[in-house]
């Protein structure tokens, strides 16, 4: 909306018209008028004919101020002149980094697989740490894994370097299932707002991560109890003796039911929701102040990487007592019915390492885990991030 201009007696245009937070005064034989520039919007109406100069004229009744808001050109008198414009908001980080939720599920499973290359020989270690020893008694057991290094070194002896990448194939449909759905899930929280909302990024964190794990489910029961497998001399937990990914898929469904696919999900959907909520809010808030401190450039891979290496101390702080319940469930035996011989649920589970094992139980392998959640953490965390911006560059030069 502009100033409205009316006209004078005399048939002389009528003088701009001020808004109230903006006054003029005269001085001078040319009549040049000062500024005084106050707090706030504000405009200045441009008469028909130009410029005037001489006299000021008196403001005509029947002109309205200005509104605040409006946005339009103003020039004042004498040789400069400035446009006024109103100002527009600025987009908030979310806004400026959404990516389509179907892009993010693919960018999100992707980056996820390609940390697991990496990951998963401390994914079986850890996976032998947890199972070590199940419902003894602190030195009541022999231990065949004792420590990263060594345990490393037990596998590749037991089952050859290949043993070290067991259930690898497993372990990649299981991040592509599992983390396609959070990943997606998450960005369409982003794009309603919720991320926005206080508290947002942990809710959204923690549902997308429910239900990633629902749907992964099946592919990690398979893969723990792939990685579980070993020689008789060196065996932890119950052995399976599956022979495939497809084998062991034929052989529960055969056994079991299809309900015997998705057997210890009560373990498997609270370790993915903490873990979850706190990765993905912790490395959003913890690259946010990265980039505040100004330490490193804004866009490079190295502000993703120093938020990641923050979120993942607080993703296996809460993530590890689920963890090795996980495992525990995943594994343990079943009846002809489908039944765990061992735990009957999460809460079963919980109690029974605690009593039979000590609290400390529930942090078995917690070396291991930090050194393979850690990295995957930071790798995944920094493969979604780079290629997030090579999505939006894509979109930016596509449009």
């Amino acid at each position: 909306m502009s100033c409205s201009r009316t006209g004078h007696a005399g048939g002389r245009a009528a003088a701009p018209a001020l808004c109230p937070r903006a006054t003029r005064k005269a001085g001078g034989p040319e009549g040049q008028e000062e500024m005084s520039w106050l707090t706030g919007a504000f405009c200045l109406a441009q008469s028909p004919s130009g410029p005037r100069h001489g006299p000021r004229l008196p403001r005509s009744p029947a002109s309205q101020p200005c509104r605040g808001e409006d946005s339009l050109s103003s020039t004042t008198p004498g040789p400069m002149s400035m446009p006024l414009t109103r100002a527009q908001p600025v987009p908030g980080p979310e806004a400026m980094e959404t990516v389509a939720p179907a892009v993010d599920l693919v960018l999100g499973a992707s980056a996820c697989c390609l940390a697991c290359v990496f990951t998963n020989p401390l994914e079986v270690v850890k996976t032998r740490l947890q199972l070590q020893g199940e419902l003894q008694a602190r030195g009541t057991y022999p231990r065949h894994y004792r420590g990263f290094v060594a345990s490393v070194v037990a596998v590749a002896r037991a089952d050859g370097l290949c043993g070290l990448q067991k259930g690898l194939a497993a372990g990649l449909l299981y991040q592509g299932l599992m983390n396609g759905v959070r990943f997606y899930c998450y960005s369409l929280a982003c794009q309603v707002g919720l991320t926005q909302q206080p508290g947002g990024t942990v809710v959204a964190g923690a549902v997308a991560g429910a239900l990633g794990a629902f749907v992964g489910s099946p592919a990690y029961l398979i893969k723990t109890q792939l990685q579980a497998q070993t020689v008789a001399a060196m065996a932890v937990g119950h052995q399976h003796h599956h022979q495939s990914v497809l084998g062991a898929l034929e052989t529960i469904w055969r056994q079991q039911g299809l309900a015997g696919l998705w057997r210890g999900v009560g373990g498997a959907v609270p370790r993915v929701t903490v873990g979850s909520a706190a990765q993905l809010a912790t490395f959003v808030s913890a690259k946010t102040w990265v980039q505040e401190q100004q330490w490193l450039p804004e866009d490079s891979w190295l502000v993703a990487l120093a938020g990641g290496m923050i979120s993942s101390v607080a993703v296996v702080a809460v993530m590890t007592p689920f963890d090795v319940v996980s495992t525990r469930l995943y594994n343990q035996p079943v009846d002809r019915a489908g039944r765990g011989q061992l735990y009957g649920g999460l809460a079963d589970c919980l109690v029974k390492i605690w009593r039979q094992e000590g609290p400390l139980a529930l942090y078995k392998g917690l070396g291991p885990a930090y050194l393979r959640l850690g990295p995957h953490t930071i790798l995944s965390m920094l493969f979604w991030d780079e290629l997030r911006k090579l999505a939006r560059r894509g979109q930016r030069q596509g449009s």
